[in-house]
C-alpha cells in the first residue's frame, strides 16, 4: 500500500505556511502540521488551517526543535493510517513544483527513501552553504559511503515503517542536526534511498530559525557522536554492505 501525506514542522511561520499547505492540498497530499509550541498569531492560523478538510494538527506545548517535531508529525501520520510522509519546511524554501515527481518516485519505490538532492539560487546564505560542505565529508565518512551527496535538505519522503522502527529505538537529535543523523543511522542499516534534485530558495523575508553558531555546535557534536558509533558498528555495516 502506498498512501502518503505531508508532514510540515512549523514554528512562526504563519505568513508562509497556508500557501504551502494550499499547494500541497492541490498535489492531492494531506497534510500533518506540528505547531512545535508557536506563538499566538501562528497558533491562530494553523488552527484556521486545521479545520480544512485533509489538514490535522498536532501542537507541541514546549518547542523541540525542527527534528522533534517531524518526528512527531511521523508518528501521527502513521497513526492516520498514512505509508509515506514528506517532509516539507514551513517557510517556502522548497519546490513544491516537485511533489508529483518525489511522490512518484516513492511510488515506483516504496521500500526506499526519497531524498532531494538541493539546487541553490543566488538566496541561499553563504555561511550556510559553506558549512554544508564540512558537513558532506563528515557525512561520507559516518556512512562509510558517498551514496549520501547531501544530508541537510528536508525535502525527503519516508517510508514510515523502516523509519519510525529507527526513531522508536534510537535517541536521534531533535533541532538541525536532525536531518544529517537520521539518514547516516539509516545508511547503517543499509535503508534504500533514491535522489532527485530539487530546487531551493530562501525567501528574502522567510524567517529561518538557524542558529548559526549553536546549531553548526549541535552539528558537530552530532558528527563526532556518529563517528565513535561507526566504529562500534563497523564489522555489521560491513556484514550488511556485502550480503546479497
Amino acid at each position: 500500500m502506498h498512501k502518503p501525506c505531508a508532514v510540515i514542522p512549523v514554528y512562526n511561520h504563519e505568513l508562509a505556511v497556508p500557501a504551502v499547505v494550499a499547494e500541497l492540498l492541490d498535489a492531492g497530499l494531506p497534510c500533518v502540521l506540528v505547531d512545535d509550541a508557536s506563538g499566538p498569531a501562528c497558533a491562530t492560523v494553523l488552527q484556521q488551517l486545521a479545520c480544512t478538510e485533509q489538514v490535522w494538527l498536532v501542537r507541541l506545548p514546549v518547542n523541540q526543535g525542527k527534528g522533534g517535531a517531524v518526528m512527531a508529525g511521523l508518528r501521527e501520520a502513521a497513526r492516520l493510517g498514512f505509508s509515506h510522509a514528506l517532509q516539507v519546511d514551513a517557510d517556502g524554501q522548497h519546490d513544491l513544483q516537485d511533489i508529483a515527481r518525489f511522490i512518484g518516485e516513492s511510488r515506483e519505490h516504496p521500500q526506499a527513501l526519497v531524498c532531494g538532492y538541493p539546487r541553490y539560487d543566488a538566496s541561499v546564505p553563504k555561511g550556510r552553504l559553506y558549512a554544508r560542505y564540512l558537513t558532506h565529508v563528515w557525512v561520507w565518512i559516518n556512512s562509510l559511503s558517498l551514496r549520501i551527496p547531501d544530508s541537510m535538505c528536508g525535502f525527503r519522503v519516508y517510508p514510515l515503517p523502516a523509519t519510525l522502527g529507527l526513531i522508536n529505538r534510537v535517541q536521534l537529535g531533535r533541532r538541525m542536526d536532525f536531518d544529517p543523523e537520521i539518514l547516516v543511522r539509516l545508511a547503517w542499516q543499509n535503508q534504500p534511498m533514491q535522489w532527485l534534485p530539487t530546487k531551493v530558495h530562501y525567501p528574502q523575508d522567510g524567517l529561518s530559525h538557524f542558529r548559526l553558531f549553536h546549531d553548526n555546535a549541535l552539528i558537530s557534536k552530532m558528527h563526532a557522536k556518529l563517528f565513535f558509533g561507526m566504529l562500534l558498528r563497523l564489522p555489521l555495516i560491513l556484514w550488511r554492505r556485502w550480503l546479497p
